[in-house]
């Protein structure tokens, strides 16, 4: 729990962040009192500096006079001090046109593009796997005991999978199975065709029961073996950020990371399960060890049910005012073009 900051503390402190923000060097007194807008005396200043600093909301780095924010002081101008931006209607009309609806795996793509080039940090996105209701299959003979299993699902995704059923049918038979299939599950997912199909299958011949139970296996192992999808663009970029290349031994820490995804796949399923945007700075995380990174999320959902989250990778000196709505719009039309779609 932070302890509690009067006014005039609050009001320096986010001065500070800002200018720092800005401009990228320790911010001394004299920019804090041309910035702040208070009445104050150096001497003052300094005195309410020392406070903030013995606080750990800023430190003084190397023996420069000025002083720059910790992550903790970076994490109290977040909560509490922060004005965020609105995004102008004609640049989310612009986010809309470039997101490519064409298909799912291209708007996802588009999104972690978009907010790369939007924000010139890197951009990611997690996706979930999900259920995908079933939109309808087909059985097509390929030898005398092996069918082939072609699977649609309402999200465009087809799944092939040979089945070994152990005995022969002909063509006309599975073209019934097919359509039995189709008529009573077309529009379910699995989860709720496993619920129901063994009940039903007692209405229907031996023979086709064992064809129903092998493409319902096989359908499931198909749908355990699709991992979570996860995308990042724009890595290349945090090179061009001072704060992140002027140390290499930090660069190759977060390269390693996004090579390794793990850390950073953790770090996004937990933003999944917040409310809106999260932000995520320096170490604070565990998932991303490294103070001078922050990560920006949100959650985005198909009608109604949150499936994955997209998200901004960067310096901790960011400009949070404009990179939050940027995650934000994102995500909401991702949600809104996945859910039409």
């Amino acid at each position: 729990m932070n302890p509690m900051l009067d006014k005039r503390s609050q009001l320096l402190l986010k001065t500070l962040v800002e200018r720092y923000i800005a401009e990228g060097q320790p911010v001394g007194s004299r920019t804090l009192s041309k910035y702040s807008g208070l009445d104050l005396s150096p001497a003052t200043i300094r005195n309410v500096m020392a406070d903030l600093e013995e606080l750990g909301f800023i430190v003084s780095p190397h023996t420069s006079a000025g002083r720059i924010p910790t992550p903790r002081g970076y994490r109290l101008f977040i909560d509490t001090l922060l004005t965020v931006q609105k995004l102008p209607s004609s640049e989310i009309q612009q986010f809309e046109n470039q997101l490519d609806a064409s298909e799912p795996q291209r708007l996802i793509t588009s999104a972690a593009r978009l907010m790369s080039d939007l924000t010139q940090f890197a951009g990611v996105v997690l996706a979930s796997k999900r259920s995908s209701a079933i939109r309808h299959i087909e059985f097509l003979n390929l030898s005398e005991q092996r069918i082939l299993m072609i699977l649609v699902s309402t999200d465009g995704t087809v799944q092939n999978r040979i089945l070994m059923p152990g005995q022969t049918y002909t063509a006309t038979e599975l073209i019934e199975a097919a359509n039995f299939f189709n008529r009573h599950y077309a529009g379910r997912t699995l989860d709720q065709v496993k619920d129901s199909i063994h009940d039903e299958l007692k209405q229907i011949r031996q023979d086709m029961t064992t064809l129903m139970t092998a493409a319902l296996e096989a359908s499931t192992e198909a749908s355990n073996e699709s991992q979570d999808q996860y995308i990042i663009t724009g890595e290349g970029k945090l090179l061009n950020v001072h704060d992140l290349s002027s140390n290499m031994n930090q660069l190759r820490k977060l390269f390693a990371i996004f090579e390794q995804k793990t850390a950073l796949m953790q770090l996004l399923a937990v933003g999944q399960h917040g409310e809106g945007v999260q932000i995520f700075i320096g170490g604070e995380s565990g998932a991303m060890p490294l103070d001078e990174c922050s990560v920006v999320t949100a959650p985005y959902e198909v009608n109604g049910q949150v499936i994955g989250t997209v998200g901004v990778i960067g310096p901790t000196r960011m400009a949070y005012d404009r990179v939050i709505p940027i995650v934000d719009i994102t995500a909401k039309l991702l949600s809104s073009a996945l859910s039409y779609h």
